[in-house]
């Protein structure tokens, strides 16, 4: 009889608390989410659902107050190259060219020079930047710097690519290229993505996956399997009717208490 398989990630009753001013606030509460490698999970929710907190947690920058998270089986122990994390802000170093940007993984990882190299002319060429390799941050696009955040990622041998809201900060139609643009690296390279979200036609757009969250504590409410054909067309019906369900249900956790 065949073995399981293992996932990816297993993420089995984390919960996370936080002492503010002298009490306690419950940001997050017995989370269960197993992910399998090549996946494409969004996680969709307002503010202050837990999402972030949950991706922190996963990317090692936080530890979880119950339960654990597990990445091939072993626990997440703290921030690692196998998950790289991608913010709204890009979080590249702007005293660094684009190359050096993309080389600062494997150069503080002392790999040797020749392998740098051939691992930033790669990803250069995947996230088609390779004229900008000599720009600063400062001289490029919101669009262009978040490819080159994504492209520091993978070259630090990233498995997981933890991405919270990684475009929200960019207009519709640079937002809308790079979500065509990350579906394209993600086809091509078989990432695991976890991509965190609060816009629904966004989750619909691009997760295999959409779990959706909700606040006062954060948790999962429900996992919804999006099983439309890619490329997804937005104003198709049976596109609608997943962005109909999953508003109704978005909504509701905002809906008066009975008296």
């Amino acid at each position: 009889m065949a073995e399981p398989t293992v996932p990816i990630l297993d993420i089995r009753g984390v919960s996370k608390s936080f002492a503010v001013q002298g009490r306690t606030v419950q940001a997050l509460s017995g989370a269960n989410l197993t992910v399998a490698k090549g996946e494409f999970i969004c996680l969709l929710g307002a503010s202050g659902c837990g999402k972030s907190t949950l991706l922190r947690i996963v990317a090692g920058f936080e530890t979880a107050t119950a339960g654990e998270a597990l990445m091939w089986g072993k626990p997440i122990e703290g921030p690692g190259p196998s998950r790289g994390m991608v913010f709204q802000d890009y979080g590249l170093f702007p005293w660094l060219t684009v190359r050096d940007n993309i080389g600062f993984g494997p150069k503080s990882r002392g790999r040797p020079a020749a392998e740098i190299r051939d691992t930033v002319e790669r990803y250069l060429a995947l996230v088609g930047l390779q004229r900008f390799a000599d720009a600063h941050p400062h001289q490029l696009s919101g669009g262009m710097k978040q490819r080159v955040a994504i492209a520091r990622v993978l070259a630090n041998d990233a498995e997981i690519v933890l991405m919270d809201e990684p475009f929200g900060a960019l207009d519709a139609m640079t937002r809308e290229r790079l979500q065509d643009e990350l579906l394209d690296l993600w086809s091509r390279t078989g990432l695991t993505v976890l991509f965190v979200t609060h816009a629904i036609e966004e989750a619909i757009f691009l997760a295999d996956r959409v779990v959706v969250m909700s606040p006062s504590p954060g948790r999962i409410d429900a996992i919804h399997t999006i099983d439309l054909a890619r490329r997804r067309d937005l104003s198709s019906p049976a596109f609608n009717d997943v962005r109909r369900m999953l508003s109704a249900q978005l909504h509701s956790h905002h809906a008066p208490v009975a008296a």
